[in-house]
Formats: C-alpha cells, structure tokens, sequence
C-alpha cells in the first residue's frame, strides 16, 4: 500500500513513483523481460518503462487529505 498526500501529486512524487515501479518490475521480471526483448529485437528500456506503468495500476494508493 502506498500512502500519498493529496496536496503532493507534483511530477517528482509521480517520477519517484515510476522509478519504484520500475526497479519493482526488474527485480521480480527483469530476466524474463530481457530475454523476450533481446529474440523480439525490443528496446529493454522502453519495454521495462510500460511494464513500469501498468505495475502502478496493481498498487493500492492511500491518499491523505
């Protein structure tokens, strides 16, 4: 669970959100992401940043008001 306050949603707090997301996703998927980049002829990066973006749709955000 994630807690944010409400009055805090500015690009950084959503650029730190993505890069947690992101390092989340490599730990766990990183391997396998990489291989199926690497036959398919995929950017690793930009197929890590979609990855990254659908991860924070599996979070459950608290917001603080």
């Amino acid at each position: 669970m994630i807690y944010l306050n409400y009055s805090n949603l500015n690009e950084e707090t959503q650029t730190q959100l993505l890069e947690n997301s992101k390092m989340e996703i490599q730990e766990r998927f990183g391997d396998d992401i990489r291989n199926y980049a690497d036959e398919n002829h995929i950017d690793f990066d930009k197929m890590l940043e979609e990855e990254a973006q659908r991860n924070l749709y599996s979070y459950d955000f608290v917001f603080n008001m």
